[in-house]
């Protein structure tokens, strides 16, 4: 049976795509005021393109026209819009028809002459698909001449599994259009190419111009073009201003069409209500880089928020992109950019910077430059009405000017995409992000143990998990973090070295490495005999190893060249209080000398050197092997991120795959059923049972009962003893008192059914084995999330429930299962039997398969399920299924 149009999220009917030359483009679906302009598009073909859509010659008139104009459930169309002379033309036309077999249409589109070859075809095969799939349709045919080879290849290379029949000179063209891990891949494949070819004029201009650049001193736009020269920007920079006032000496212009040269990049610092004119002046003098320093847009309400849209469909319509609006800048150190307002210039060096905030970008830039840190670019990204952080890591991947990236977020818009993008550039490049708050839609009332514990903060932490992104909790964390990584190799495991002339430093350092998930090891023999030949005999030559205050320099350097060449140390902390006998300088030095002359390494090093001058000039070149902390803990913390990331890269990258035993389609015709009642409820039990064994999830033997007789007899068909929960569907039974366990006669069962009142289930009790809790729920943010954790009435009390982004590789599963508190009860727990892993571990993927693909369910409760040795059972559950929201965003990469 298809799912019905109504149970399936409604594609938005204006969506936007990126192109492989990096142009942006809009579709929507044709309107009826659309007529004339189809006409002329059809006008503008030319005879092969006329013959290839038309398989002849065939002229389109207004009947024809038309049955692109008005929607239908059988019939659905996208067009492209491109700039034209100020207006806007259809450049290209997508459409499908439902064929007799409800569940195939005919597809077939046409792209204008002039703008063939840059993979339009491509992108609206790609939506129109989508849209179909909205409408219940499951699989594409398409009629096509043998010598149409551009549209034969945009089937066969979007990534579908297309099947081919030539026949009388026409080639069948099949495939079915539910998106594959195949086809994912490929659509990312083509945003990557395309992002990174949109935000080239962003990174590498050959010309800048600043609109609003006055000469005034002081003015945003005047001091910005002032950063740009003083930077020596490798470019030409071009102020721009009303009257043409020369700024800083240079010769303005009074318009950005007047400037000699085509623009790469153009930043806009005009006030609000003035940045539409300016961008559509710049777009249209061929600008498609776009810097939009100025406020006054979504962020200040309705008003700005519809100038900001404004603003993205100018710029969409000449295939261009936007950083900002309400941002702080861009900066490319290398080619001399400092398109920003900030108040001192980046130093070149590794690190790629988003910041979503412009007063936070600042912060960190200042507490980077006392660490020394360098910048490949920082890009303040502001509202980000269209370049985003998912963009940026598009770019960051490739570019080879960056080992390094550092994310502040406060909002994301895309997340799915994000943990695509993130997890392959993880996989090269450490990720550091500072996430601030979380969603208001995620701090919600939850109605189910798994919605409670699955709150949008837990979702960022997930999501980061999976991505292999390390997320810090302060700007300081951040900037340390980002300090070891940029500098130093990763530890080969959690071991780390202490040495410290002051015990009570040494005692901090170590409780810190605890809390971050190091270890204090033992040195070797060998070690501790090295150190007690060059140390005084009061000193200790246990981890941490104990200088005493009357270390000196020389002490530092027969010190650590033994430890830091221990086996049994995969990292190394130096730690330095000044005393009277010894200087910051000449220890810091000695630190830094003792670990070159050590030769390549493959341990970081890291050093607390504590001086009134902070930190000493020996660590504090980029150069030196050893990175400076201003606390042991800092230290610490920053080590314990190093190691996260070890651990991440070490682990194995995981399969997807569909478990066995799986209905999908009995799944789906559950749930059309269910809905059919209503857009939103919750399952009786009886349809939850159905949906769970279409799952494949084992559940316990019930059977329900409509009376207090009918109960009876169920429970003696099942066996003693039972329990009877109310069949009120969605009811939280033990807060309600709608349940009774261990029923062991039917007068027990009779008094139950009594009490609880109504229809009720009667279950076999389930008896021994550990409560567990598994779940899924539906972000509206960030999708499809399974929790896993301690079950039964304690569930919200013990928390620490584990929470993943579906889908879920078996490698997710099986880390789900088997980490935290709940790992530990599978594990058995003071004394009780362990659980079987793999039963669980099943469980888990099958909720995983549901949440990815049965959009319909928003939230599913089993609670608890028992576990032992020989498997697991759900013997509670509760399902709210709804008809998902209408999609909302346009961007679609």
């Amino acid at each position: 049976m298809a799912v019905s149009p109504a149970t399936r999220a409604q594609a938005p009917a204006c969506v936007d795509v990126i192109l492989r030359d990096g142009a942006t483009l809009r579709l929507r679906e044709p309107t009826a005021a659309d007529g004339p302009a189809l006409l002329a598009f059809f006008a503008r073909l030319s005879p092969t393109s006329r013959h290839f859509r038309f398989h002849g010659a065939y002229t389109a008139g207004d009947a024809f026209v038309s049955r692109y104009l008005t929607p239908t459930p059988e019939r659905g169309a996208l067009v492209a819009l491109v700039d034209a002379d100020g207006g806007e033309r259809i450049a290209a036309l997508a459409e499908y028809a439902v064929l007799r077999d409800a569940t195939t249409a005919e597809v077939a589109f046409t792209v204008a002459d002039d703008l063939q070859g840059r993979g339009i075809g491509t992108r609206l095969l790609e939506q129109l698909a989508s849209k179909a799939a909205a409408a219940g349709v499951e699989r594409f045919v398409a009629e096509v001449l043998a010598g149409n080879r551009g549209m034969l290849s945009v089937f066969q290379d979007a990534g579908f599994d297309v099947s081919r029949r030539l026949e009388a000179g026409e080639v069948e063209v099949t495939f079915a259009i539910a998106p594959t891990e195949t086809y994912r891949r490929r659509v990312d494949e083509r945003d990557h190419i395309a992002v990174v070819a949109s935000l080239e004029p962003f990174f590498r201009p050959r010309s800048v111009a600043v609109v609003g650049a006055s000469r005034r001193r002081g003015s945003i736009g005047g001091e910005l073009f002032r950063n740009i020269l003083d930077a020596d920007f490798a470019g030409a920079a071009y102020p721009v201003n009303r009257g043409g006032e020369p700024v800083a000496g240079v010769r303005a212009y009074t318009s950005i069409t007047a400037v000699p040269e085509r623009v790469d990049l153009a930043v806009l610092c005009v006030p609000g209500e003035h940045v539409l004119d300016a961008a559509r002046e710049a777009l249209a003098a061929g600008v498609r880089a776009l810097c939009v320093i100025s406020s006054g847009f979504a962020e200040t309400g309705p008003e700005g928020h519809a100038r900001q849209e404004a603003l993205l469909a100018a710029a969409r319509a000449h295939g261009a992109r936007i950083v900002g609006p309400n941002c702080l800048g861009i900066a490319v150190p290398a080619i001399g950019l400092n398109a920003t307002f900030a108040p001192r210039q980046l130093p070149a060096g590794g690190i790629g910077f988003s910041s979503q905030s412009g007063a936070l970008g600042l912060a960190l830039l200042e507490k980077a430059a006392e660490r020394s840190l360098g910048f490949s670019s920082f890009v303040s990204i502001g509202n980000k009405a269209d370049v985003s952080s998912n963009d940026l890591l598009e770019w960051w991947e490739d570019d080879d000017a960056t080992a390094l990236v550092l994310l502040y977020l406060e909002s994301f818009g895309n997340p799915q995409k994000f943990g695509r993008i993130a997890t392959r550039v993880s996989r090269r490049k450490p990720i550091l992000a500072l996430k601030a708050g979380t969603t208001g839609a995620g701090a919600r009332a939850a109605s189910s143990h798994t919605a409670a514990l699955a709150g949008s903060d837990s979702a960022v932490d997930a999501l980061f998990r999976h991505a292999g992104v390390q997320r810090l909790d302060t700007l300081e964390e951040l900037v340390d973090a980002a300090a070891l990584l940029s500098r130093q190799p990763l530890p080969r495991g959690p071991r780390v070295g202490v040495v410290t002339n002051a015990g009570g430093l040494g005692i901090l350092c170590a409780d810190a490495c605890e809390r971050a998930g190091l270890t204090l090891p033992d040195l070797r023999r060998e070690t501790k005999a090295a150190l007690a030949d060059a140390l005084p005999g009061e000193a200790s030559t246990g981890n941490p190893v104990d200088l005493l205050g009357s270390a000196t320099a020389a002490t530092y350097r027969a010190a650590v060249g033994p430890v830091l060449a221990d086996e049994n140390v995969d990292a190394l902390i130096v730690l330095f209080v000044p005393p009277v006998v010894a200087g910051a300088e000449d220890v810091a030095q000695a630190i830094r000398d003792t670990v070159v002359a050590a030769g390549p390494i493959d341990k970081p090093v890291l050093a607390v050197v504590v001086s009134a001058d902070g930190i000493p000039a020996a660590l504090r070149d980029p150069a030196s092997p050893v990175t400076p902390f201003p606390f042991p803990e800092s230290a610490a913390r920053a080590l314990g991120v190093a190691r996260r990331r070890a651990d991440w890269l070490a682990r194995p990258l995981g399969e997807l795959a569909l478990p066995d035993g799986i209905s999908l389609e009995a799944a789906r015709d559950a749930i059309e059923e269910s809905l059919a009642r209503s857009d939103d409820r919750w399952l009786e039990p009886a349809e939850a049972r159905r949906l769970l064994e279409a799952l494949g999830v084992p559940v316990v033997a019930e059977r329900d009962a409509a009376t207090v007789d009918a109960a009876v007899s169920a429970a003696e068909a099942i066996g003693y003893p039972v329990v009877l929960k109310t069949a009120a569907a969605g009811a939280h039974k033990t807060e309600t008192g709608g349940v009774a366990l261990d029923l062991a006669s039917a007068d027990e069962v009779r008094e139950a059914a009594e009490r609880i009142g109504g229809p009720v289930v009667v279950q076999k009790m389930v008896g021994g084995g550990i409560e567990l809790l598994a779940g899924i729920v539906r972000d509206p943010v960030f999708g499809p999330l399974v929790a896993f954790g301690a079950g039964g009435v304690l569930a919200e009390l013990i928390g620490d429930a584990g929470i993943r982004t579906a889908p879920l590789t078996d490698v997710d599963a099986a880390e789900l299962v088997t980490t935290g508190k709940a790992g530990r009860l599978v594990a058995g727990y003071r004394g009780t039997p362990a659980a079987d892993v793999a039963a669980l571990v099943d469980l888990v993927e099958r909720l995983s398969a549901l949440a990815v693909e049965l959009p319909e369910v928003a939230e599913l409760d089993l609670n608890p399920v028992i576990a032992d040795a020989a498997g697991c059972v759900a013997v509670d559950a509760r399902i709210r299924v709804a008809r998902p929201a209408p999609a909302s965003r346009t961007k679609t990469w």
